[in-house]
């Protein structure tokens, strides 16, 4: 078996600090009033439960998002009997229990190096645009109006459109629980600031009858607990592909928010780990017909900033969800929805940095656009497009230098036997009359090789009596990199220059040895580094 599935990731129970105990119920209870309200109870209850128990990521909260709710909602479209409960059920039970199978063969495959292309930059550009998103879908309920949900510029449009129809009551009440967040959390940082506007926010219902004057409430959540619903077999056929689109979607966001939210204290996330997690998680909440679960990074992102240390915070978060079936519904209804959005945007703004931003452009202006367009493509794709968007734009520029790799020519810094490149800031660094020294880098293949054989011939006019190429930077070298070796060995020969390499590894040794050009070389023309080739050259009658 898989090393991703051989049993529970419960490391952090055993190493569990009494002062994380505090920070834990809180945050697990934040999440709760945040993600309940937006998710079928069971949703949470189950897969969130069983993800505390295998998953790798520390604040990680796993329910259904947004994003999977409509695609769960597009497929059951096509398969669920209008106005039938049942069929609706077994429907959602059936594609929840695939998306679950599906994570888990990834898992047993080991697909989770996929989530090593979601690179840093991409990751900040990637928050920043979930914050924007998070934001603009919160501000209609501090207003207190209706919008028809669309992509984020027509959210924006529609928000903006919506608001000489504010309820000025319901933005009232938005504006003194974000008031009473950021000053709870200034003047008594030690204060569950979140759970407490929430209890202002529900006494304000309970006393004054806000909604009575427009200010509208949570509103129903179904008590009771959930029945077992098997899965319908026939519909297997006609869910798969939506499967297999969800399942990439859950994986894609789990993998970005629990990175994007993951401390350097912290374990690392364990991708093959994680895609075996989510699955039995969506597997264990398909017998109980919850929806197609993943991390969300709404819920995630509340859940670690209000102090969420371990797992812990997810097994509060799924216990509340429990008892909101047996007991606390009627009181979680009464939560005004201006109270929810005020805390969903205060969690959420702290996440556009940008001085994050300012740093990566100080140090690499290629990953700072990187992050941009991870931040543009969350805003205007969504975040599943948004993260792929970036992805391939990561890959794509990847290929670019992979595909024009360095080559450089060397001097040798005065008095020493250290060699760099030449430039205009060490204009005194030591060239040898008839003697070329370049430096390839990185792995020389098919895909660079000609490009090298370009620099490299460019750099050899005017006409030096020597090439020495210094390849210890070269992990490895492909045959097509090697013909290309051959043919620029021959192509000097010819006109009379000598060709050497230096600094070979064991690998690219063996390559060499093995073909033509071992031969050509011979040991007299291969060299252990820089300092002996230099002083060989120097030793030979024509350069005294």
């Amino acid at each position: 078996m898989s090393a991703s599935l051989r049993g529970t990731n419960t490391h952090w129970l055993f190493k569990y600090q009494k002062e994380w105990l505090r920070c834990d119920l809180i945050a697990g209870l934040v999440t709760a009033a945040v993600v309940i309200p937006k998710a079928m109870v069971y949703t949470v209850l189950v897969p969130m439960a069983i993800y505390a128990m295998f998953g790798t990521s520390r604040p990680l909260s796993v329910s259904t998002t947004t994003t999977l709710a409509i695609l769960a909602a597009a497929a059951f479209s096509r398969v669920a009997v209008a106005g039938d409960p049942t069929s609706l059920m077994k429907a959602s039970a059936t594609l929840t229990l695939l998306v679950g199978a599906i994570l888990l063969l990834a898992a047993l495959l080991r697909l989770g190096f996929v989530a090593n292309f979601i690179s840093e930059p991409v990751l900040i550009g990637f928050k920043a645009g979930i914050a924007f998103v998070i934001v603009l879908d919160q501000i209609p309920k501090l207003l207190g109006v209706h919008i028809a949900k669309g992509n984020f510029v027509h959210n924006l449009v529609a928000t903006l459109q919506a608001l000489p129809h504010t309820s000025l009551p319901t933005l009232v009440v938005g504006i003194v629980m974000i008031v009473s967040l950021v000053g709870i959390a200034r003047l008594f940082p030690r204060a569950p600031a979140p759970l407490i506007v929430v209890a202002i926010g529900i006494a304000g219902v309970r006393l004054f009858g806000l909604q009575n004057y427009g200010v509208e409430t949570v509103g129903h959540i179904p008590q009771g607990l959930p029945s077992f619903t098997p899965p319908d077999v026939s519909l297997v056929a006609q869910l798969w592909p939506a499967a297999l689109g969800i399942a990439l979607m859950s994986f894609t966001e789990t993998i970005a928010a629990g990175r994007a939210f993951a401390t350097s204290d912290e374990p690392r996330l364990r991708p093959n780990q994680e895609l075996a997690a989510t699955g039995l998680a969506n597997v264990g909440g398909a017998l109980f017909a919850a929806m197609s679960a993943g991390g969300g990074t709404t819920q995630t992102a509340v859940n670690r900033l209000a102090g969420a240390r371990t797992q812990l915070a997810e097994l509060v978060t799924a216990a509340v969800a429990l008892l909101t079936m047996l007991y606390l519904a009627p009181l979680i209804a009464l939560m005004p929805q201006a109270t929810l959005a005020a805390v969903v945007i205060v969690y959420s703004i702290v996440l556009i940095k940008p001085a994050d931003f300012r740093l990566i452009l100080q140090i690499r202006r290629t990953e700072f656009f990187w992050a941009l367009i991870a931040l543009a493509g969350v805003i205007l794709l969504g975040t599943l497009q948004g993260i792929l968007v970036a992805i391939v734009v990561s890959l794509v520029a990847l290929a670019f230098q992979t595909a024009d790799p360095p080559v450089r020519e060397l001097g040798r810094k005065p008095g020493t036997n250290v060699f760099r490149p030449r430039s205009k800031e060490h204009p005194e660094d030591e060239t040898f009359p008839g003697l070329l020294l370049i430096q390839l880098e990185g792995r020389v293949f098919f895909v660079n090789a000609a490009r090298i054989g370009e620099k490299m011939k460019a750099l050899a006019e005017p006409k030096p009596k020597v090439v020495a190429i210094d390849v210890s930077g070269v992990p490895d070298l492909e045959y097509t990199a090697l013909k290309m070796l051959i043919e620029a060995e021959k192509r000097e020969r010819d006109r009379g220059v000598s060709v050497w390499l230096v600094g070979l590894n064991p690998e690219v040794l063996s390559v060499i040895q093995r073909s033509s050009l071992g031969k050509v070389l011979g040991r007299e023309r291969m060299h252990f580094n820089l300092e002996l080739a230099v002083a060989k050259y120097l030793a030979t009658p024509e350069c005294e």
